[in-house]
């Protein structure tokens, strides 16, 4: 059984939230993984998470793009800290879109490693 696509790893002694939206090939798998973070988000304590979002190699559409507006919108009260990895091309527009409308800063990463430790860095 793989492991979930959202879920809590440590990093440099510190909590950090995974969401693994890499890979995903189909949209539709991708607005469930995108809803699954939403309600998983939601249970968590205000101002509590560092959240790391891999969107490496997945395939989007105008539904995920909005999905993943909302998403921000909805956990910026929930987050400490974001960062994002696996932006390509039009990603970095969307990017840029879901960050300002969000009003979150949410740093791009080449890797995963640099993201972790940026976000194991956060206060």
């Amino acid at each position: 059984m793989s492991e979930p696509r959202v879920r809590f790893i440590e990093h440099q002694g510190r909590q950090i939230l995974l969401l693994d939206f890499a890979s995903v090939p189909d949209p539709a798998e991708g607005l469930r993984h995108i809803a699954e973070a939403k309600a998983f988000v939601a249970k968590q304590q205000p101002s509590s998470l560092r959240i790391l979002t891999n969107v490496t190699d997945s395939r989007f559409n105008s539904d995920i793009v909005s999905a993943l507006k909302d998403l921000a919108t909805h956990n910026k009260p929930y987050a400490r800290a974001g960062a994002v990895v696996g932006l390509t091309g039009l990603m970095r527009i969307v990017h840029a879109t879901v960050t300002k409308i969000s009003g979150r800063k949410i740093p791009a990463f080449q890797t995963v490693d640099e993201a972790k430790d940026y976000l194991a860095g956060q206060p």
